[in-house]
């Protein structure tokens, strides 16, 4: 971009923002005239895209500021009234905002609040930092018609994000989505209101207990055997950790009225955003765990858990035979759970007619060979739990199933559905549980885990990401799905591909006989699936949030020991790693 392009942009910039930081910035930078760092701020626009946006926190169009934040909401103001003109006309639109413990997200949240009020929206704000599940249960106690959550999830700390939802308590998904982006992408005027103002008319009002409490009594309420929790609570000992963010005062709670003793490690309990004891707040690491896993060997305690900076990821460890702590995966969890929830729903008979089941496409089908055996129907859906919520509430309108567990690989899960997101709350809750009915067993959760495999095979599941850094990094992103997808490969690593899912071109077909392709039902997504001969899965998704590539390995062996198992799947995936690396070399040339 050349020199004057990149003030101009500035400038521009300038004009528009109303925050005195993030104009600080811009002003230093073009004193400084450090036109490197001036072009990567303003060489694109944040977009926003399906489900809301994540960036690095800072003044220009390429990042997260005040000004994006009320743009934004701006747009999604004026799709909402567009949509439901009776509505926008009576004054009765409403909407939900809530903000994890990131910089600025208190911030953010404010400047969305005030742009809804500044519409007509009765706005409600939390008083202080709630996690996602909680803004998505509260749209659907307040009847809300849109909802938004300020967080990054589990990004490093110079990120924040902005999540938005529709009245059912989901992540926006067709037709609001694109909605929703054609409205912001056209914003020319945006509507501001004051604090002093918006309270004094009613337009903002200020929640946390009025939610806070029959939040809780929901998740207490979704448990199979509080009797069992209540006498032998003393028998188990958790050490948990929020990893800096919204989730002890929920999980604390929680757990505490079960009379369970959880020992949260006391240097990430505070909430924090520069995350001063992590390098990424991401349960799915171990790294992010080592202080719970210190602190839970301490205290000799039987399990670890963890939830992400909104608490809507949730993770575990667990003492393994030698004493040490292993980490537990989020299929391994999705399972366990899974196994957990349909064990207790036919033994106490509670299993509804048509039970079912749903998880998105890259994670392990484990739990379908599980399903299959008890009867319960297992759905398919695209990456992201709007997409679970959306076959939820397919369920719901044709009444053709009922749903009793949602869950994806990325250590995320749905025991409710009061709540139309992953909710690490409930997971903790029920996680506790399944962990003293199997020690009522006389075995470990880890035990049960190996039975499992025993009944169903060895599943073992990988991720290989491969990040595209710059302004060449979507076009290389492109390049490589473009290559993968028009080349239909026949053989990876070794071993015959026998079917092709293009959920981009919505076709599945057999790569050896690719004239004979059948139409997929899912909605189009940018993703590739390779079915091998082995039983493997291989699947490549460009992240949404993210510039990376994720290439998910699904793996399972029957009929030979861990042992065997283990070698097999790891020679194999060794080879489509280098496989990856070998295209990855070439179309970079």
């Amino acid at each position: 971009m050349e020199k004057e392009r990149i003030i101009q942009k500035a400038e521009e910039y300038l004009q528009e923002e109303r925050d005195s930081y993030f104009k600080s910035e811009i002003e230093k930078l073009l004193k400084e005239e450090n036109y490197i760092e001036l072009e990567d701020r303003f060489y694109q626009s944040l977009e926003f895209g399906t489900g809301g946006l994540r960036g690095i926190i800072g003044g220009g169009t390429n990042r997260i500021n005040t000004h994006v934040i009320h743009k934004v909401t701006q747009g999604l103001a004026n799709y909402c009234i567009k949509v439901l003109p009776e509505k926008a006309k009576k004054k009765e639109l409403k909407a939900v905002i809530a903000y994890d413990s990131r910089r600025f997200s208190d911030v953010f949240a404010e400047a969305t609040a005030l742009i809804f009020a500044a519409n007509g929206f009765t706005t409600y704000l939390f008083s202080s930092l709630r996690p996602t599940p909680e803004l998505s249960f509260a749209i659907r106690e307040l009847a809300c018609d849109t909802g938004v959550v300020v967080t990054a999830s589990h990004n490093p700390p110079e990120y924040n994000g902005y999540k938005a939802y529709w009245n059912d308590g989901s992540q926006v998904t067709e037709p609001h989505d694109l909605g929703i982006i054609e409205e912001v992408n056209t914003v020319s005027d945006i509507k501001y209101i004051t604090r002093v103002e918006a309270i004094a008319n009613g337009s903002l009002v200020i929640i946390d207990k009025e939610i806070d409490e029959p939040y809780w009594a929901m998740v207490k309420s979704k448990l199979f055997r509080p009797e069992l929790i209540k006498e032998k609570a003393k028998e188990v000992k958790i050490v948990y950790t929020p990893l800096h963010g919204t989730g002890a005062m929920h999980v604390e709670k929680v757990l505490g009225d079960l009379g369970l003793e959880v020992i949260t490690v006391p240097e990430q309990r505070e909430p924090d955003g520069n995350f001063p004891t992590l390098e990424k707040p991401n349960p799915e690491e171990a790294a992010a765990l080592k202080m719970a896993i210190d602190l839970a060997k301490k205290e000799k305690a039987d399990i670890v858990m963890a939830t992400d900076p909104d608490a809507d990821r949730f993770g575990i460890a667990v003492p393994g035979k030698d004493a040490d702590f292993v980490l537990i995966t989020g299929n391994q969890i999705g399972v366990l759970l899974a196994d957990y929830i349909i064990v207790s729903r036919k033994e106490l008979g509670l299993m509804p007619e048509n039970p079912a089941i749903i998880r998105s496409i890259v994670t392990s089908s484990f739990v379908d060979r599980i399903a299959k055996a008890n009867d319960v129907y297992l759905a398919e859906c695209l990456t992201g739990f709007k997409w679970i919520a959306s076959v939820m509430s397919d369920f719901e309108k044709t009444k053709s199933h009922n749903y009793i567990f949602g869950f994806e690989e990325s250590y995320g899960y749905n025991i409710e559905t009061e709540v139309r997101d992953k909710d690490g709350i409930s997971a903790a809750a029920l996680c506790a549980e399944m962990t003293l009915y199997w020690r009522s067993k006389g075995i470990s959760i880890l035990d049960r885990l190996e039975q499992l495999y025993e009944t169903y095979g060895y599943h073992e599941d990988f991720a290989i990401s491969k990040t595209f850094l710059g302004s060449s990094g979507a076009q290389q992103m492109k390049k490589l799905m473009d290559m993968l997808r028009k080349d239909g490969l026949k053989e990876i690593a070794g071993v015959k591909v026998e079917k092709i899912r293009d959920i981009g071109e919505s076709i599945e077909y057999n790569p050896q006989k690719s004239e004979n392709k059948t139409k997929l039902s899912f909605p189009k997504s940018n993703v590739l699936q390779f079915f091998m001969e082995n039983n493997a899965i291989i699947s490549a998704r460009p992240s949404g949030t993210e510039p990376k590539i994720k290439f998910y390995v699904n793996c399972v062996v029957e009929n030979k020991s861990v042992s065997e198992a283990k070698k097999e799947i790891a020679d194999f995936v060794e080879k489509v790693e280098e496989e990856i690396e070998a295209i990855l070399q070439n179309i970079s040339k």
